[in-house]
This record gives structure tokens, sequence and C-alpha cells, in this order.
């Protein structure tokens, strides 16, 4: 029978187990390797499962021009008036402080993994021997990097923004064919930072119909709205971008969430979890002492032995110990076999039998 989880380190990824919160330094670190390390402490101590890491330096992502489309003049971008060259250069976390940082977290009791963005990156990152590996959403129509990660046998985590359904179920076979049985998709909408009303997150479950694997949500929303949302349509991971402090500025600080807002984050998005329960009628453990406060048949005056029950004398009103309010209209009319005082309970025994 078919496992309904994965398993990314030691952690079970699921729909019957709490979401996994994945805490994106991205640039955050504002090169410095003390914040970094600052970084996971935080986001360990405000309960993620694990922070993420991007691998890259400029020379593998881009050219060093710094011209025509190389250059960033679009005013709506957060990153306008530099080169991607030098945006890249000034993002990048140096891949000598990778085995600090993965060391860290696992003093604080987290995973820590990356996202290449290309192959010498996957390279690097299977000597550190992470526990997975997560491809961006701008790179999920690079074929090569993707089989390259596929290879590696690793629980793979993609991002499926601006990925058409075709690009999806494109790569998706592929990575299967390669052997991955490990795999998530996330659903993600690539502007930054994002607007609510352009997740889709109905998406979600639509994607793990189709690819029969387990889905998330890679969220660029400012709050945690948008993650609590996707709790509830399924997703079992939550990745966000996170900071000290979005004041202290950085590459991607406008659209991070500080530390008291992923504390928010896992709190809300657990407590939408255990919500979801399961399917369920009638009466549940917890409402048990809810029913006597449901409404009921009662004698609302005093009344005598052969009495006929009427509108008068019969009301349906709280507590619930009398008979339901579904037998009011049967009992018009009938007789009491006793005496009955007002606030007594209408129950089969003192109907009488005619």
């Amino acid at each position: 029978m078919k496992a309904n989880y994965i398993r990314i380190g030691n952690k079970k990824i699921g729909k019957n187990y709490c979401p996994f919160i994945v805490a994106e330094m991205s640039g955050n670190h504002n090169h410095s390797l003390e914040r970094a390390l600052s970084i996971i402490d935080l986001a360990a101590e405000a309960g993620a499962h694990a922070v993420k890491l991007q691998t890259y330096t400029a020379d593998t992502m881009t050219l060093d021009v710094s011209e025509g489309e190389f250059f960033l003049r679009d005013n709506t971008s957060l990153w306008q008036g530099q080169s991607l060259y030098n945006l890249y250069k000034k993002a990048y976390t140096p891949w000598e402080w990778h085995q600090p940082l993965i060391k860290r977290a696992k003093k604080n009791g987290i995973m820590c993994f990356s996202t290449p963005f290309d192959e010498t990156a996957v390279d690097f990152l299977e000597t550190l021997n992470v526990p997975a590996y997560k491809i961006a959403s701008f790179e999920n129509t690079h074929l090569p990097l993707i089989r390259k990660v596929a290879m590696t046998g690793k629980p793979l985590i993609i991002s499926t923004g601006m990925a058409s359904l075709y690009e999806l179920k494109e790569v998706v076979n592929i990575v299967r064919d390669l052997g991955c049985k490990k795999l998530v998709l996330l659903k993600c909408t690539s502007s930054y930072p994002a607007k609510t009303q352009d997740c889709n997150l109905k998406t979600i479950p639509h994607m793990r119909e189709i690819f029969d694997c387990e889905v998330g949500l890679s969220d660029h929303c400012m709050g945690v709205g948008a993650a609590v949302a996707a709790v509830a349509c399924g997703a079992t991971i939550i990745e966000k971008h996170f900071t000290i402090k979005r004041s202290d500025g950085g590459v991607d600080s406008a659209f991070s969430i500080e530390p008291e807002e992923l504390k928010q984050l896992v709190k809300a998005t657990d407590e939408a979890w255990q919500s979801l329960g399961r399917v369920t009628y009638g009466t549940s453990n917890s409402e048990r002492e809810s029913v006597v406060f449901r409404r009921s048949l009662y004698i609302a005056k005093d009344m005598k032995k052969n009495d006929q029950l009427t509108k008068n004398n019969m009301r349906i009103v709280r507590p619930g110990h009398g008979l339901a309010p579904k037998y009011y209209d049967e009992l018009l009319g009938r007789k009491i076999n006793r005496n009955a005082k007002k606030g007594q309970p209408v129950n089969w025994d003192i109907i009488s039998v005619d």
C-alpha cells in the first residue's frame, strides 16, 4: 500500500501531519555570516522546521553585462536600476558559508537545504549531504538542472510559478522516470510581493489530484492569510522568505516575514491543519456536554392526569432533556397519564396510551 506521506530528513510530510514550515533566507543575510547564523537561530526559535539557502554565484546565474535586457529598468521591480549580474553578486550566499550554516541548523534541531541554480551547485551541495533540494520557479524549465537533481535520489521540491500545465507534466514525468519518489510541488505566484487575489490556491488540490504528490505553497504575500488558506486547501509545506527586520534592508526583505510573524505563521497553519480533522457528522466528544442545551419538549403549566397537551401547556424550550421537537405536532391533543408540574420534561412514560 502506498504511504500517505513522504519523509524529508526526520520529518513526515503529508496531510496527516502538521504543515512543514520552511524559512527561506535567500539574500537576507546582507553578506554577514553572523547575520545568517542569527537568521537560523531565530527561525528555529520561531518553530520553523527548516531553513533554505540559495546556492549560486553571479557568474553561474547570468553574464556580466550592464546594458540591454541585462539591466533592470522596470519601475515596478524591487530591484530596478541595477544589472542582473550586480544583483546576484549582492544576493548570493558564499559557498564557504554553507557548511557552518548547515551545522548551526543541526545544532538548533532543524534542517537546512538549498536551491541550486546550476549543475555545479548540485555537485557542491552533494558534498554537504543536504537532505533535500528545491527548484526555484524561475528554474522549473531548466531541465538539465532538474535531471541532475533528480538523479541524486533526494526529495525534490519544485516551485511552479509561471509554469503551464504542460510544462509541469513534462518536468514531473522526467523526474519520475529518473526514479524520484519524493516529489513536492509548490503553488507559487512569482511576483514580489504577491497579491493575495493572485494566489489561486484552488490550484493546490487540483495539482495533488493530477500529479498524485504532496503539494504546498511558496508564499510571497505579506502576512499569513494565504498560508493559512493554503493549508485549508491541502498544502502540506509552506515556504516563506524570512529576515530579522525588514527595516534592515536586503534584496528580499520587502516581502519577508520577521520572527514574530514566523511564530504566528507556525501557530496559525498548525491550527488550520488541526481544524480540518476528518469527515464526520453527529455529536463529537467535545460536544457531548452541549447536547443538553438543544431544545426539547417541556410542560409549561401545571397539569392533572388526563389533561390534554396543548400549545399553552407544552412548549419547545431549552434544555434538551425532553422529547425532541419533531414530536410536538404528534403529541398535541394527547392526554397525560399522571399529574405533571411546570418545568417537567415531556417523555413517553407520561403519555396515555389510548
